[in-house]
This record gives C-alpha cells, sequence and structure tokens, in this order.
C-alpha cells in the first residue's frame, strides 16, 4: 500500500507564523482543532480521509509549531488566518470540519461566504453561534445540562481526567486518552484560560446567523460531552435551514478522539 503524499510547512502572517501539514490528493477538507489540541490531533481523520481527499491540517496561532503572536491569540483573526492559509496552498473548493475551538475560526470563516467552501461539520461546538438563543423547546435540557457540567468537571479536574476526553475515554481507552493529554502538554505554556475568556467573549452571534453561509452545515453532539452542550447544539442546527444535525453515543467532548469510525462515517456521509 502507497502511503499517500505529505508536505509540511508554515507560512507568515504579520505578527506570528503557522504551521500546516497536507497530506493525500483529491477534494480538498481542512481541520480547525480545539483548545486541547492541535494539527495531530486528526490523525485518526487524515488516515481515513487522505486515500480520497487532499486533508490539510494546521495548528492555530499560539499553539505549536505555529508561533505565539504578542499578547497571546486572539480568536478574533483566527478566520483571517485560515483564509490565509487557502490562499496560500491555492485551494479552490474545500470543506471544513471543526472542533469545539476551530468553530470559531470556522463559523466565521464561512459567515464571509468565500469562493469555494463547499460544506462545514461543526463537531461539539457552536462557535460564535451563542446557544443561549435557542428555541424555548430545547431550553429545559440545555438547563439540566448545565447542573450537571460543573459537578462532572469538578469530578474530571479531582480523577485527573481530562475535561475534553471525558471519563468514558479514561476509562475504556487509558492509552487514548493518555495520548489526548500528552498532544494537549505540547501547549502547555499557552494561558489556555485567557484565551477560553477570549472565546466565550467572542460567542455574540444569534443561532440564526448560521443561515446567512452559502453552504451547508453539519453539526455534531456528543452525549456525553460536559464542555460544550448538546442541546445547545442541537437547538442551533434546528433554527437553520441550512444545517443538518447528528450525534454521537458514548463519547465525550472529542468524540472525533474517541469513537473515530463512527464520527468519520458521520462526516463521509454527509460529504457524499
Amino acid at each position: 500500500m502507497t502511503e499517500p503524499k505529505r508536505v509540511r510547512g508554515s507560512f507568515d502572517r504579520p505578527d506570528c507564523s503557522i504551521y500546516y501539514e497536507v497530506t493525500g490528493e483529491g477534494p480538498a477538507i481542512i481541520f480547525a482543532h480545539g483548545l486541547g489540541g492541535n494539527h495531530l490531533s486528526w490523525f485518526q481523520q487524515v488516515a481515513h480521509f487522505a486515500p480520497k481527499h487532499t486533508c490539510v491540517t494546521f495548528a492555530h496561532r499560539g499553539f505549536l509549531p505555529s508561533t505565539m503572536p504578542a499578547g497571546g491569540p486572539d480568536p478574533a483573526v483566527y478566520a483571517d488566518d485560515l483564509a490565509a492559509l487557502v490562499a496560500h496552498l491555492g485551494i479552490g473548493d474545500h470543506r471544513l470540519v471543526a472542533q469545539s475551538m476551530g468553530g470559531w475560526t470556522s463559523v466565521e470563516y464561512a459567515l464571509r461566504r468565500p469562493a469555494g467552501l463547499k460544506a462545514v461539520v461543526l463537531a461539539a461546538t457552536t462557535g460564535t453561534l451563542n446557544p443561549a438563543g435557542i428555541p424555548a423547546s430545547f431550553q429545559p435540557a440545555l438547563a439540566a445540562w448545565q447542573a450537571a457540567s460543573g459537578p462532572a468537571l469538578e469530578l474530571y479536574f479531582r480523577d485527573g481526567i481530562h475535561p475534553a476526553a471525558g471519563a468514558r475515554m479514561a476509562a475504556e481507552q487509558p492509552a487514548m486518552h493518555l495520548l489526548y493529554k500528552h498532544i494537549d502538554d505540547q501547549n502547555a505554556a499557552l494561558d489556555k484560560q485567557a484565551l477560553r475568556l477570549k472565546l466565550m467573549h467572542g460567542r455574540v452571534r444569534a443561532p440564526e446567523e448560521l443561515a446567512g453561509a452559502a453552504c451547508p452545515f453539519l453539526l455534531i453532539a456528543n452525549d456525553e460531552d460536559m464542555v460544550i452542550p448538546p442541546p445547545g447544539i442541537e437547538g442551533v442546527a434546528a433554527v437553520n435551514p441550512n444545517a443538518a444535525f447528528a450525534r454521537i453515543a458514548k463519547a465525550g467532548h472529542s468524540g472525533y478522539f474517541e469513537r473515530p469510525r463512527e464520527f468519520n462515517a458521520v462526516v463521509e456521509g454527509f460529504f457524499k
């Protein structure tokens, strides 16, 4: 079996450099990682999609091997970085797969209606869309999640469980849980609490604004996610005619990492 073609590189932005990897050939998929990862987080997706797709992974500004801008990374310019990446690589038609923090990048990028963007997957994220504005029918489930999330996260921290991995991954897949931590540890010097606050302050859009994009969306929620509320994700999908919704069972916040077979199948079906 011939391994897919792979190219590594970086390009300069005004205040930092962005690292990327390009693997495979075919229609392009760009993967935008979350707060607990970097380009390496997507290894199970790249291995699956690269035989038929050009898979582009990158590290957000401030996440190694990309460099740190003065004052730390600002999510307000993530979409600019993504547009610059697309231009640097000369990518035409492309699709996005975003997880958690990557949703801030991808929602804002998609709302610009860039040429060539065909579809977006938002996994465990609503990005800059505020889930508090979802319809009343989803509010009881959202309130129940909010009541359960805080105590669950306290237990995670007490027991050494990575909150973006979750208790089930730690118990059932300890090696994968350890690998998740090791990838996250590459950015131990990053002030993630400060960045998390910037992300929350940037969650200013009404759920219905997703309809302003010119492409279809798939929003994926994970049943056991204690970081981003699954009812909020489902509620955002429900009010946007260009959005579909899918759910992954027995998975925490990083379903793409914990349940890659199910995740990849859902994404592949959506792209087809």
